[in-house]
């Protein structure tokens, strides 16, 4: 049997595992409730022994075996760590450009009306009034197509910065650090 402490580091999340690898002498794995259960066996320190040489590399690979499935559910659980922010992100953005598109329907109503009342004005004071109303709003609509288009660039902007942000997080890092390798024998 051999234990190591295996530690990932992502997402600013620190995470330790204990590997247990073990199997018979006749080369039959033993599952990790088995492998587990040894670690309760009362034994007594004897003199140090050499493992078969057969042995070892069948124990690390299924440390390796063990630390490829704890790499898997973190990336896993980072994907939908990723897909939820970027959700959020989304719903915050369609937000922002239906508040902002309704604004602008409604100018465009008020446009029209205000050139409805300009045409129907009786007096050239009325005509010129109607006017100087139809331009302010309409440079309103203006400033508020510009702040659209402003806000969906900081949106993308955003987004790529998230990207990056989690990209630089998910990046694993791992390290392995054997604890010990023991050996029953049974008298």
């Amino acid at each position: 049997m051999t234990v190591a402490l295996f530690s990932v580091e992502a997402l600013g999340q620190s995470e330790d595992h204990l590997l247990i690898a073990a199997q018979c002498d006749n080369g039959e794995v033993l599952n990790a409730e088995a492998a587990s259960r040894l670690l309760t066996v009362g034994a007594e320190p004897g003199a140090p022994t050499a493992l078969p040489a057969n042995v070892e590399p069948q124990l690390e690979a299924q440390l390796q075996t063990q630390q490829d499935s704890i790499r898997r559910n973190i990336s896993e659980r980072n994907a939908r760590y990723f897909e939820a922010e970027a959700n959020k992100l989304d719903g915050w953005a369609d937000d922002l450009k239906v508040g902002l598109e309704r604004e602008l329907k409604e100018l465009d109503r008020q446009i029209k009306e205000a050139r409805r009342a300009a045409t129907t004005a009786l007096t050239l004071e009325e005509k010129l009034a109607g006017q100087k109303a139809i331009k302010a709003l309409e440079a309103e609509r203006a400033t508020k197509r510009r702040t659209l288009f402003d806000a969906q660039d900081r949106i993308d902007a955003q987004r790529a910065e998230l990207i990056a942000q989690i990209e630089g997080k998910l990046e694993q890092k791992i390290d392995t650090r054997p604890l010990f390798t023991i050996r029953w024998r049974l008298q």
